[in-house]
């Protein structure tokens, strides 16, 4: 399944096949899982800039571990924090306080200044700290460990049937568009490219209808009954047992400094 997130993509983070993630490979999904969930909540739920600060340290020193390519997953947070820019800028000029400075008449605040600082450092610790525990798995191992933790059936076969079939999609938007194009078709601002648009939107729509009941019928013809079957069978080590005591305690220690 991993290999139609894209070409040569192998993990959730489109890294090359065959590489080993450091110390956070060797260690069980449910695991990573379950304390990338814990952390992201602990993360959120801080409040003060000096245990945000460590949290995002933790971060880093868990893409250190994971020996991630730093610049290619610094460019994906990057990507992240695009859609959180513009709140982040206009959030000094929206939140009351101690003024910083005026531009055309709207001022600044400190109070909002330091809140937007507290929401960018609470995203990048939250997200980098999901990249590494999970972004590193495979989508099949994911879909497994998400089973083996009572996670509902269908939301794993949803998962793990999206991740699988989002390339193909993909490949059939760009047949479509290449088949505009070659008609002579050019975006503008104006109703034809709007109804062209809508046109390819159901087109997708229909195709995707089309192809999901092709592969539904090619699965039950294979034996398909609805229900998951699982190859692989996880075990939780001291090593699994040691890295989930050593992260909650550094959660619990997030929580103590955020509280001095």
């Amino acid at each position: 399944m991993a290999h139609a997130l894209e070409p040569q993509a192998k993990t959730l983070t489109e890294a090359q096949g065959g590489f080993s993630y450091g110390l956070i490979s060797d260690h069980d999904p449910r695991m990573r899982i379950v304390m990338a969930c814990v952390f992201a909540i602990v993360t959120v739920s801080l409040s003060t800039i000096p245990a945000l600060l460590t949290a995002l340290a933790t971060s880093i020193g868990l893409l250190l571990m994971s020996r991630l390519p730093i610049r290619r997953t610094l460019k994906r947070m990057a990507m992240m924090d695009s859609f959180i820019i513009f709140m982040l800028v206009l959030l000094p000029f929206s939140m009351p306080g101690d003024a910083m400075f005026t531009v055309f008449g709207f001022a600044a605040s400190w109070q909002g200044l330091w809140k937007a600082v507290e929401i960018a450092l609470t995203a990048n610790a939250a997200i980098l700290a999901l990249m590494v525990l999970v972004g590193t798995m495979e989508p099949v191992t994911l879909g497994h460990a998400l089973h083996k933790l009572r996670c509902p059936e269908v939301l794993v076969h949803l998962l793990m049937f999206t991740i699988r079939y989002i390339e193909v999609l993909r490949e059939e938007y760009l047949r479509l568009r290449g088949a505009m194009k070659i008609r002579g078709f050019r975006p503008g601002t104006n109703w034809h490219t709007y109804r062209s648009f809508g046109y390819l939107v159901g087109m997708m729509l229909v195709r995707a209808i089309e192809r999901s009941e092709r592969i539904l019928a090619a699965m039950k013809c294979r034996g398909f009954s609805g229900r998951l079957l699982l190859l692989q069978d996880f075990r939780m080590t001291r090593r699994d047992h040691l890295f989930a005591a050593t992260l909650t305690a550094v959660c619990v220690g997030l929580l103590c400094l955020d509280l001095l």
